[in-house]
């Protein structure tokens, strides 16, 4: 049972959230951001914040919202405060360049990768070696982190790609001569 889903999810100074129907929308200074409602959950709308009822008391009604306090708690966070990632890059030569709406990653293949920055994301960077994504969506902003890590994850035997930063991997011993 959920012991947070109970509690209203307050809302910051700027950031307003309106309930139609099964779509929630919530707005504030960084962007907008809607989601649907699953069956067996409601919300309302007060003076303390968004409240999440469940319709039902079975087991799957309970999970739902708590999900669902947790997504629109995401959301609110998101519109007011924005979610950032931050990848590094490591290897001779390996570099990533913001290009107006492309990313180019130089990443030892023949060519450069080419990365269109999709809708809603901002990539940043700040220099040759990190890339800094953020917007109000947190699964966004961690899909699109994934999918650039994707291209080179860092491998184990020499460290060289690309890394969440702060991200340790672990090293194993190349081959020994006897």
């Amino acid at each position: 049972m959920s012991r947070l889903a109970k509690k209203p999810i307050p809302l910051p100074a700027g950031v307003t959230a309106v309930a139609d129907g099964p779509r929630v929308t919530v707005r504030g200074p960084k962007g907008e951001l809607s989601w649907t409602l699953p069956r067996g959950v409601a919300v309302e709308i007060g003076p303390q914040g968004i409240m999440v009822r469940r319709e039902g008391e079975t087991a799957d009604h309970r999970r739902l919202q708590g999900t669902s306090w947790a997504t629109l708690a995401g959301m609110v966070t998101g519109v007011h405060e924005g979610y950032v990632r931050e990848l590094e890059i490591q290897g001779v030569g390996y570099r990533a360049q913001r290009q107006g709406s492309t990313l180019s990653l130089t990443l030892g293949f023949s060519h450069p990768v080419q990365f269109p920055i999709p809708e809603g994301v901002d990539i940043q960077t700040p220099d040759a070696t990190t890339i800094r994504v953020s917007g109000c969506s947190k699964a966004l902003v961690g899909d699109v982190a994934a999918r650039i890590r994707g291209f080179y994850p860092a491998e184990p035997y020499k460290g060289k790609g690309i890394r969440y930063k702060g991200e340790q991997v672990r090293r194993k011993a190349g081959k020994t001569v006897a």
